[in-house]
């Protein structure tokens, strides 16, 4: 057996345990174990488990990780998300379908400082969805707002799985952050229009609401001034120059801490949930990230991803081509898998082929549009059947809404998703502006 047919025999072979429900680092740890001690023999991967773990996770670039993750732990227990909903409500809900839309941008404010999708569809659908429903909101509208306002949670920085796709990459955090902050606002925007479009469609999905004053405007504005407070010293802080990503991060997690005490009334013992749920998220992403770099390891010894390149430039494909057959590959795993071990099980593969073809643009800036179109796609598949996490989580709050009600509902924001993602292939500039102009 050649080494390119020993990596695509483990390939499937993690495809199958998978499929079986067995965790995603297991799976990619024995794949890549095996593989490993195939090519190099069994003593090569105990020296591998004897030395890499230690010097992997005590890298500074990976040490940003449990802090964002404590940072959207005490906002999600602060209480915020009914003060971020109020007030976009207040400015936007007199408009038909304003609920919708105050959804959606409650959740990118909320993902600003959370980063993670799960947690933003999740405390935001307890808040909003029964506002909706007591509007008469359509079910399907409500919940596919929810679901996709969710998924901006892991595309506005700062974003765990971003994070991580900048350390496989190998490309600046500040930079990945920068090149992912107008494609979450376009998806905000986007998700937005999606609404305004669907409710002059059918207008009783989306009633408008009480129309409210100037002063109710402002003053609502001034309840969130906090939280608008704490995101521009943690991402001002990066691109001032001032914090280095991990210093952010702390500054981030002190005052969202000491917010979540003062104005949210955290306790004691709500402060040790978090810590404990920071410390389990933190090592299952961690064990992920080694069972990752593992099975990574054994497929750069295959060769695997020189050859596939060799083999699309042998072919003559053009690279937009090669880039949409990686993107639909995408929607197709996003089937059966959730975002973090989508990235995690084909950047290593995808990437060493995208950065040999030529876009016309620089290698750096190359990693860094790729890294966020992929995101992007991965987001998608977030709300997407039969899976899509963020659907069932928002479904769970209303059992007299169905999954094919649900899913139905997502339809008008997956159409906005590939608009955006067309936008962005067609011009990188989209991802790439800011970083030039700060980066």
């Amino acid at each position: 057996m050649s080494n390119t047919e020993l990596a695509l025999v483990m390939i499937v072979a993690l495809l199958v345990l998978m499929s079986l429900r067995v965790p995603i680092a297991l799976s990619m740890m024995a794949c890549g174990a095996v593989g490993y001690g195939i090519l190099a023999g069994p003593a090569s991967v105990l020296n591998y488990m004897g030395s890499v773990p230690v010097s992997k996770f005590s890298s500074d670039d990976l040490a940003v990780v449990p802090l964002f993750i404590l940072m959207g732990e005490l906002a999600t227990r602060a209480g915020i998300t009914r003060e971020l909903f109020r007030t976009c409500n207040t400015w936007i809900g007199e408009l038909r379908g304003g609920l919708a839309m105050a959804a959606v941008a409650g959740c990118a404010a909320f993902g600003a400082i959370c980063g993670s999708s799960l947690a933003t569809a999740s405390t935001m659908g307890k808040v909003a969805l029964p506002e909706m429903k007591s509007h008469k909101y359509d079910g399907g509208l409500a919940a596919g707002a929810l679901a996709a306002g969710g998924t901006l949670g892991i595309l506005i920085p700062p974003s765990m799985v971003l994070i991580i796709l900048a350390v496989l990459t190998e490309q600046n955090i500040a930079k990945m952050f920068l090149a992912a902050f107008v494609p979450g606002i376009m998806a905000a925007l986007g998700y937005m229009l999606a609404i305004a479009i669907y409710v002059r469609l059918f207008p009783k999905a989306g009633p408008a609401g009480d129309k409210t004053s100037w002063k109710e405007k402002f003053k609502s504005t001034r309840d969130v001034w906090h939280i608008t407070t704490i995101f521009l010293i943690v991402l001002g802080g990066i691109y001032g120059g001032i914090f280095t990503p991990n210093e952010a991060a702390a500054v981030g997690v002190f005052l969202t801490a000491v917010l979540a005490f003062t104005h949210g009334k955290l306790k004691i013992s709500e402060f040790k949930d978090a810590l404990i749920k920071t410390a389990m998220t933190s090592a299952m992403i961690f064990f992920i990230v080694l069972g990752a770099d593992l099975f990574s390891v054994f497929i750069a010894m295959t060769q695997l991803p020189n050859t596939g390149a060799q083999m699309v430039l042998d072919a003559g494909l053009s690279p937009y081509v090669v880039l949409i057959v990686m993107l639909i590959s995408y929607l197709i795993l996003g089937c059966f898998m959730d975002s973090l071990a989508m990235i995690l099980l084909t950047i290593p593969i995808y990437f060493p082929v995208i950065v040999s073809m030529d876009f016309g643009m620089s290698p750096d800036d190359l990693g860094i549009w790729f890294g966020v179109i992929a995101l992007v796609v991965v987001e998608v598949g977030l709300i997407t059947p039969p899976v899509g996490m963020n659907v069932f989580i928002i479904q769970s709050f209303d059992k007299d809404l169905s999954l094919t009600q649900c899913f139905k509902g997502v339809v008008p924001f997956l159409l906005s998703d590939f608009l955006r993602v067309a936008l962005m292939i067609l011009f990188p500039a989209i991802s790439l502006t800011l970083v030039h102009m700060i980066g």
